[in-house]
């Protein structure tokens, strides 16, 4: 029998010690996993929902908490402003595109976004049935919401105030659907979106009164812009301006911080514990198996083959360990998406990603450094005195 398969025959003998080591080696690296897969995919949603927007200026007060409101729609607005201050600054030579937003009112939880057709064009969204908007009141709906809702050309729905369900709902507006877009897998999906007209035609603002939307993105022409434009507005109006790539890294630094760096950290822990018991599992296997040893030497085996046993055992454990860890994490975001109508969920990519493949070598290194001792005993093994005391 080779040196290979009696490691593998001593790693089946033990299935309790077996399954424990391979269980601990496995929930270690499946964390690190999952947290690998996790932190790859926020940040390609964070670069797919930014697309080209160098700028967002709204009113003042937190610029993350702008930026989340404005490109990704996920937090409350910091405040209205008056349309013809963005008009000001759509005259500037560094300005390529101005986008003008407007909400505060949601369909079910999904916010209705009044813009104009530039908004499509950014996240370069086609219309898979129907039309864009051209008269008051027609919206156009992100793939999410027709799916979820059943929501088809021609439908009729009426707002609600605010973004939750629950809200005053503005039974004298009526919306049709006239248009429904591909999924992108940017936040368009989950808007509903139309004419900033209209919007305001809800809340009842006429001619007469100033007009205000809730915030614009903005295009440059040139890099140089970032640094020039967002300090003179901040510096010289009443208005605040804000860079998404710079917060939005602030904030995936933040969640690395205070929540990811720390689960990370008890992964470790739990892979160390995995090698401590790799390390009792072959320290006990060896005090059972001494005069099993024994006899090999006397049947021609030298030293170096007893550590290769030792050292077969501990790859055998560490890489299927580390096989199922990756098995693992893929298999918990596959079950989450089973019970989830979120389609960036259902749709997860679960290929292997280059950061992941340290997980091996590093898995290695613990069944590496568990195993030192009990390979230096095998090592040392004392025929003479093992056989007597026999």
């Amino acid at each position: 029998m080779t040196i290979f398969k009696l490691s593998w025959r001593n790693i089946v003998v033990s299935p309790l010690n077996t399954i424990l080591s391979l269980l601990l080696m496995s929930l270690g690296v499946g964390i690190i996993s999952l947290l690998i897969l996790l932190n790859n995919e926020m940040k390609q949603q964070v670069k797919n929902n930014l697309k080209e927007i160098d700028m967002v200026v709204g009113a003042k007060g937190s610029p993350l908490q702008l930026i989340l409101s404005s490109v990704y729609h996920i937090d409350n607005p910091t405040g209205n402003i008056p349309l013809s201050s963005i008009d000001k600054l759509k005259k500037n030579r560094l300005v390529d595109l101005v986008i003008p937003l407007s909400y505060g009112d949601s369909y079910e939880g999904f916010r209705i976004v009044g813009s104009t057709h530039d908004y499509i064009d950014l996240y370069n969204a086609e219309i898979k049935e129907g039309r864009s908007w051209e008269g008051g009141f027609e919206v156009v709906i992100g793939s999410e919401i027709a799916r979820i809702h059943n929501l088809q050309i021609g439908d009729n729905f009426y707002g609600s105030h605010g973004f939750k369900k629950g809200g005053h709902v503005h039974n004298n507006y009526a919306y049709t659907v006239v248009g429904i877009l591909n999924f992108s897998g940017s936040v368009i999906d989950n808007l509903i979106l139309t004419d900033y007209q209209s919007v305001w035609n809800v809340h009842n603002k006429d001619a007469h009164s100033e007009m205000e939307i809730t915030a614009a993105l903005f295009k440059f022409k040139n890099p140089s812009a970032l640094i020039k434009l967002p300090r003179q507005v901040n510096e010289t109006t009443n208005l605040q301006a804000a860079v998404p790539v710079f917060e939005m890294n602030r904030l995936i630094k933040l969640l690395g911080k205070n929540i990811i760096n720390p689960i990370q950290f008890i992964a470790v822990v739990i892979m160390i514990v995995s090698g401590l018991s790799i390390f009792i599992s072959l320290y006990n296997s060896l005090k059972r198996r001494r005069y099993e040893l024994a006899l090999m030497r006397v049947h021609g085996a030298s030293r170096w083959q007893l550590v290769m046993l030792i050292q077969f055992e501990t790859l055998f454990l560490s890489v299927l360990g580390a096989f199922f860890g990756l098995l693992l994490s893929r298999l918990s975001i596959y079950i989450y998406s089973l019970g989830s109508d979120n389609h960036i969920i259902n749709n997860f990519p679960l290929t292997f990603v280059a950061e992941e493949f340290w997980l091996f070598p590093s898995a290695l290194l613990i069944g590496v450094l568990a195993a030192i001792i009990p390979t230096l005993q095998a090592y040392r093994t004392n025929i003479p005195k093992l056989l007597t005391d026999a």
